[in-house]
């Protein structure tokens, strides 16, 4: 894949039932699954409405590092220098650099605040849509990365030199501080804030929908649930906080029906 280097090219869902996450996520986001075909793995592949795939669904392994749900790959142009360069700033490799035939190189790696992530460079030249910014979401599509950290101004100090990335902007948030903007370039990736109590530090993602009420709807039941939200957002959508019948995580972005309370 030959997006920027520090921009997301993929996500994937670590499921405690794949079969049952396959249902829930085909019911309320309305993604498309099919099997990648991959010998000797039950992986499946998440396509939004106009048929790019977005990210992937696999059984969660016991003994990994990380918990079920949601994991975004960042590409890089080096993957193996990326993460000595993970190791150097105090980050963590949970699985040490392999190349898969025709997908591309990939690690498994973690922040210092203990947020895990893959790196890769993807063996296709084509560019990956997975992600798309709030100007340019399709329904379907990652629309938002949002790091939830023990330090925000800590894990900048990570991932700026690692990625290229830069707090620009903020939002006053109370007694959390501030909701900081992140940018690779000229793009926004998302944002960062200090871990509200109850929360687990880590990434989370919000996928575009055309409508979250419906979505919300959906979600209930579906046997998920709403934990923040709608709130509405700069530039007139609204950001729904959910949780998935296994506990999981993500968020979902988009406009409210008509005559809908603000």
């Amino acid at each position: 894949m030959v997006n920027p280097h520090g921009t997301p090219v993929w996500y994937e869902y670590l499921a405690q039932d794949i079969d049952r996450a396959e249902r829930f996520f085909t019911g309320v986001i309305g993604w498309q699954v099919t099997n990648s075909g991959t010998p000797g793995i039950d992986y499946r592949i998440l396509s939004a409405p106009d048929g790019a795939a977005i990210g992937g669904l696999i059984t969660f392994s016991q003994g990994a590092p990380t918990r079920p749900g949601w994991l975004a790959y960042f590409g890089v142009d080096d993957v193996d220098a990326s993460v000595a360069a993970v190791q150097a700033a105090g980050g963590a490799v949970h699985m040490s650099p392999m190349t898969l035939d025709g997908i591309g190189r990939m690690a498994l790696v973690g922040d210092p605040q203990g947020a895990p992530f893959y790196l890769m460079r993807g063996a296709s030249e084509a560019r990956s849509t997975s992600f798309q910014g709030p100007a340019s979401a399709s329904p379907g599509h990652m629309v938002w990365n949002e790091l939830l950290a023990s330090d925000q101004d800590a894990a900048m100090g990570f991932y700026g030199p690692l990625f290229g990335w830069r707090h620009e902007g903020a939002m006053p948030m109370g007694a959390l501080g501030d909701y900081k903007f992140i940018h690779a370039g000229p793009a926004g990736l998302g944002a960062s804030m200090n871990t509200p109590a109850g929360e687990t530090p880590g990434w989370r993602f919000y996928v575009f929908v055309t409508e979250v009420d419906s979505a919300i709807d959906r979600l209930t039941a579906a046997g998920g649930c709403v934990l923040q939200g709608p709130d509405r957002i700069p530039g007139g959508d609204y950001a729904v906080v959910a949780e998935d019948p296994f506990g999981a995580r993500f968020g979902f972005v988009g406009a409210r029906h008509e005559g809908a309370a603000a």
